[in-house]
């Protein structure tokens, strides 16, 4: 019965553990063996030139593929340059393709304040594009013909002064069809606005949907503050009508995942609204459409590339000839912020991936923020939310540090018990038992109050991981990211010497196993914290000190008890 303080270190070794375990599912190196790409009925041409499957509404055909004219004159691609207040974008008229989206007030890294992470890319850890266009629908004499098109510049930016800036891009067809491409940018938001404007000029009408459609081509890297060999998870995630926030990995993508959930609806899932989108850590892309129209969700792959899709397709529209009608969707490209995402649209905000306790750990970030509102620095936040948190637990813990206070008041007793019966151990927890019984001492009475606790560190560890508010957010000193690990392993260190200083106001192990095995948690904890993010091994620091704290108070105040017992009240007698 003296295993308490083994028995709470092994639960939370437990918890670590599994811990480690789910940062490999969901950040771990993604693997998997390429399958044949799902069976898509439209195709449409990459720019290298390949033909690759693209989302079509049922009963679409492939469109032909040929070179658009303006006028008379041939129109080649080209790349154009979108500059505002939060992005720096490449856009290639070959399809209107976006190649590069990059966030200005985001950087790569703290040494590398100048260079803007880039989200849409093609780097050496990775490339993703955000496309998009119009499918004919089955039967359709005339189409959307590869559309390369034309702009009269290759430089945007937005003015100062300026709300909004919109990108033009036109393509005119010989069979009397006029797409234009819109770009809409609005100062201070992430969300872009996408229009394609059709005109029919022809003799027929025209019938057939939007398409948009992420493609990442992924490449191992190791990223900064995270476990050697890790990386963020990077892969699809959706909102439909039957999964209102569902994350779709690589593998689950190579693996035909929208043909195995639509059943026989050809590799189409049916939903109204939604979204879809590619996640990585702290940042997403998301095609959001219409949350009134239907709208077509499927997963596909190439192998020739390894370039890994997630497709969104509108419900077919018909154009009059001599009609226009404007198809209008968005295109979010940016940081994971709750408050930003969920006016966008519904469930967005869940990207931000807490876990199976994302009930707990929602409201510490609210409360978090609210704190971090008043002080403006992320550390004293985390700080000012530990102290809230001790304060939540405080009975809890105080029951917790007395049973610790009268089982070490209890010690030398315990020592003459095993000495006495240390050679049956049968009699030896007898004796304790009664020894327990007598002093009306609970030997567990310290482990449910921790254990209440740990659901709380869990949610804040995915909380404090999560938040991409914390990213590269100073704190003091040599604390300059609280979302990667300590650089000098300073709070780590500080963290294991707190845990020797509770050891030593804890009771003393009677078997000298455990006491080596003890003697060893504050070495194995601090080794594992080394690579933990330093806002979490400062808000355990931060625990522990006021642990600390509470349980000497308490200590000492069980021994003045002990040394100093109150007399027993005794009734007076009736004169």
């Amino acid at each position: 019965m003296d295993n308490q303080r083994l028995f709470l270190y092994g639960a939370l070794a437990l918890v670590l553990m599994l811990i480690y375990q789910q940062w490999q599912v969901d950040y771990g190196p993604q693997q998997g063996v390429p399958t044949e790409p799902a069976q898509i009925t439209a195709t449409v041409t990459t720019d290298a030139g390949e033909e690759e499957a693209v989302p079509a509404a049922p009963g679409s055909v492939k469109p032909v593929v040929v070179e658009a004219k303006a006028g008379e004159t041939v129109v080649k691609s080209q790349i154009i340059d979108v500059v505002t207040d939060l992005f720096e974008i490449k856009i290639d008229t070959n399809n209107g393709t976006m190649l590069q989206a990059k966030l200005r007030n985001y950087p790569v890294s703290l040494e590398q304040k100048d260079t803007p992470i880039a989200i849409i890319k093609d780097e050496t850890d990775g490339a993703l594009f955000a496309q998009s266009g119009l499918t004919p629908a089955k039967g359709l004499a005339i189409g959307i013909k590869k559309p390369i098109f034309y702009v009269d510049k290759d430089r945007f930016a937005l003015e100062e002064g300026a709300d909004e800036l919109r990108v033009p891009l036109t393509w005119t067809g010989d069979n009397g069809l006029v797409l234009t491409k819109t770009f809409v940018f609005q100062r201070g938001s992430y969300l872009i606005g996408v229009e394609q404007a059709l005109q029919n000029n022809s003799s027929a009408e025209w019938s057939g949907s939007f398409f948009g459609r992420f493609r990442l081509i992924p490449r191992e890297m190791e990223e900064p503050g995270l476990l050697s060999g890790a990386r963020s998870f990077t892969g699809g995630a959706l909102s439909i009508d039957s999964q209102k926030y569902q994350k779709v990995s690589l593998d689950e993508i190579k693996e035909d995942w929208s043909k195995e959930q639509s059943g026989t609806n050809g590799g189409l899932i049916k939903s109204k609204g939604g979204w879809t989108a590619m996640i990585q850590h702290y940042f997403l892309a998301a095609w959001i459409p219409s949350q009134e129209e239907t709208n077509y969700y499927s997963t596909s792959y190439s192998g020739k590339t390894d370039s890994h899709y997630m497709n969104i397709t509108e419900a077919q529209k018909t154009v009059a000839p001599g009609e226009s009608y404007t198809f209008q969707h968005g295109l979010y490209i940016g940081p994971k912020v709750q408050s930003v995402m969920e006016e966008i649209a519904p469930n967005l905000e869940r990207t931000v991936d807490y876990g199976p306790l994302f009930f707990i750990a929602q409201p510490l970030f609210w409360l978090l923020d609210k704190i971090h509102g008043v002080l403006g620095n992320w550390g004293w936040a985390i700080i000012v939310l530990t102290i809230i948190l001790k304060l939540l637990f405080f009975k809890l813990s105080e029951k917790s540090y007395k049973s610790m206070a009268k089982m070490k008041k209890l010690g030398p007793k315990m020592k003459q018990i095993k000495e006495r019966h240390g050679d049956d151990r049968q009699k030896m927890n007898q004796a304790m038992m009664e020894l327990y019984k007598k002093e009306k001492v609970n030997p567990l009475g310290g482990c449910l109050p921790i254990l209440v606790q740990m659901p709380f560190f869990l949610a804040l560890y995915w909380m404090l991981l999560e938040s991409v508010e914390l990213r590269q957010a100073p704190f003091l000193l040599w604390i300059v990211d609280l979302s990667i690990k300590d650089p000098y392993f300073i709070l780590p260190i500080i963290m294991g010497a707190t845990m020797i200083v509770q050891q030593k106001l804890n009771p003393a192990q009677m078997d000298p196993t455990q006491q080596r095995m003890m003697m060893l948690m504050p070495i194995i904890f601090t080794f594992m914290f080394l690579w933990f993010p330093a806002g979490l091994v400062l808000y355990w620091v931060v625990n522990n000190l006021l642990s600390i704290a509470q349980q000497w108070v308490i200590t000492k105040k069980v021994e003045r008890e002990g040394d100093n017992p109150k007399p027993k009240k005794t009734k007076k007698a009736k004169a």
